[in-house]
């Protein structure tokens, strides 16, 4: 099959589809266009295991941080300020 390991063109996609199809029901596939990564092709397994776990993510605000978190922010922040005069 043409491609080098799991990655394909374009071209081999037009193909090559259903051997292509075949792999990336194993495990992803890239397809190139112009030698850049274009798309990848995964199961239907694969990519819900990747939408449950984008789902788990937590969007937080300064609100909401712990005192103690925001305490190690607010350090960072300050050593930030003052290595930045610094160089100046």
């Amino acid at each position: 099959m043409a491609g080098s390991g799991n990655s394909y063109t374009t071209s081999d996609l037009s193909r090559k589809s259903g051997d292509i199809i075949a792999e990336a029901l194993r495990h992803p596939v890239t397809i190139t266009q112009r030698n850049k990564p274009r798309l990848v092709l995964l199961n239907i397994e694969d990519y819900e295991r990747l939408t449950r776990q984008s789902d788990l993510r937590v969007v937080g605000t300064i609100d909401s941080m712990s005192d103690a978190l925001l305490d190690e922010f607010e350090a960072a922040v300050d050593v930030y300020s003052e290595t930045e005069e610094m160089v100046r």
